[in-house]
């Protein structure tokens, strides 16, 4: 029988830095700030971080070069690639290795400089073979051909994928430290280029720099922290393909998987949540995960959105920060759920913030609907 420890662990710090355009510096540049920010809210010396995670987009050793530019001497490093669900994963890692005993502190953070750096999107996944010769936009053309496919098999129309893109937007311009603010409509996701049918440009997430840190430790230390800890109810991953011509159906990602085991080992239900964060790389991705965590029923995602729905003032407060659509997405989004899903829960929303925001779900994507992960956020109240 699959065991977490349930509110066993908690977050103590949680932090961004760099988000929209940062020249001059480099991805480790912006985590390290980021992971200063997190460790300073918790009053945690750098010394005694001794669990590293850390994977960013240009160095396949990352934990050895993150190590080094902190220079600490961690019993522990972590460099798990899976996109951006990886930072979801290295919480399951981390909450099990605390309650082991194993380590004290740990220190998940991420920082790219893509926008300014690399000038535009870095992909890590090439086409696979068998898509190959078909040229694919990668990735968006794998989330075009799962758009078209729920578009054919449930009747979603690109206004229900416009409605996500209006809603993360109205969110973003309530947060002063998004990228992308102003008045978007409908009408302009239209109308917006077609990048991949049915994705316009504006079905798509941005190409920006920043990154997020997050601290973690034990729940009995984190109640002597002069800080507001966030403990960890449940957490689960599931990777059923890597590429989407090995999809049995582009419809359900094991995002259906993963939320089920979270919610089960959180010992709660979509029903019980306030607030939610998405890995949103692409609008089809919104409509896809609600329906697999259980928040409607497959197949009725589309008309889920309608109507403002997730949106400011909504039923359900869906990526309250504005989402990779809006906000930021400097490569891989997933640290940025944890940190805003934080955010939230420790009330400091400002006027994005969630009244009464108590139970949280931070759901990340890797590669072309891979690799899923869910993680259920509680404040104390909810131990």
């Amino acid at each position: 029988m699959e065991q977490f420890p349930r509110g066993r662990s908690a977050i103590v710090g949680a932090a961004t830095y760099g988000i929209g355009e940062a020249p001059g510096m480099t991805s480790l540049d912006l985590a390290a700030k980021a992971a200063m920010k997190a460790l300073g809210q918790a009053d945690i010396a750098l010394k005694d971080v001794d669990a590293l995670f850390v994977c960013t987009p240009n160095d396949a050793l990352s934990g050895l070069s993150a190590a080094e530019y902190l220079g600490i001497q961690p019993r522990f490093t972590e460099n798990n690639r899976t996109g951006g669900s990886s930072f979801h994963s290295h919480l399951i890692v981390a909450s099990l290795m605390l309650e082991a005993g194993y380590c004290e502190t740990a220190l998940i953070m991420y920082g790219s400089n893509q926008r300014t750096g690399a000038g535009g999107l870095v992909s890590m996944r090439l086409p696979s073979p068998y898509e190959k010769p078909y040229k694919p936009m990668t990735p968006v053309s794998s989330y075009a051909l799962a758009a078209s496919r729920h578009m054919y098999q449930y009747g979603t129309t690109r206004e229900q994928l416009a409605h996500v893109a209006v809603s993360a937007r109205k969110w973003a311009n309530l947060n002063p430290e998004a990228f992308a603010r102003g008045e978007l409509s409908i009408s302009d996701c239209l109308n917006a280029r077609m990048v991949s049918d049915p994705l316009s440009v504006r079905d798509c997430c941005l190409v920006t720099d920043g990154a997020a840190a997050i601290v973690m430790t034990r729940s009995d230390r984190a109640k002597t922290l002069n800080t507001t800890p966030i403990y960890i109810l449940g957490a689960a991953a599931a990777t059923w393909y890597s590429g989407v011509d090995q999809a049995q159906d582009l419809t359900v990602t094991a995002a259906s998987e993963s939320a089920r085991r979270a919610f089960a080992l959180a010992g709660v239900a979509p029903r019980d949540i306030d607030v939610v964060q998405l890995y949103d790389a692409f609008t089809i991705n919104t409509i896809l995960f609600l329906e697999d965590l259980g928040f409607c029923a497959k197949g009725e995602g589309g008309a889920f959105v309608e109507g403002g729905r997730i949106a400011p003032g909504g039923a359900l407060p869906v990526n309250t920060n504005g989402g990779g659509l809006s906000c930021c997405h400097p490569g891989m989004y997933g640290m940025f759920t944890l940190v805003e899903n934080c955010v939230q829960l420790r009330g400091e929303g400002g006027d994005r913030q969630v009244s009464g925001a108590e139970l949280a779900v931070c759901h990340a994507n890797g590669g072309t609907l891979s690799s899923q992960s869910t993680v259920v956020l509680g404040t104390a109240a909810t131990l």
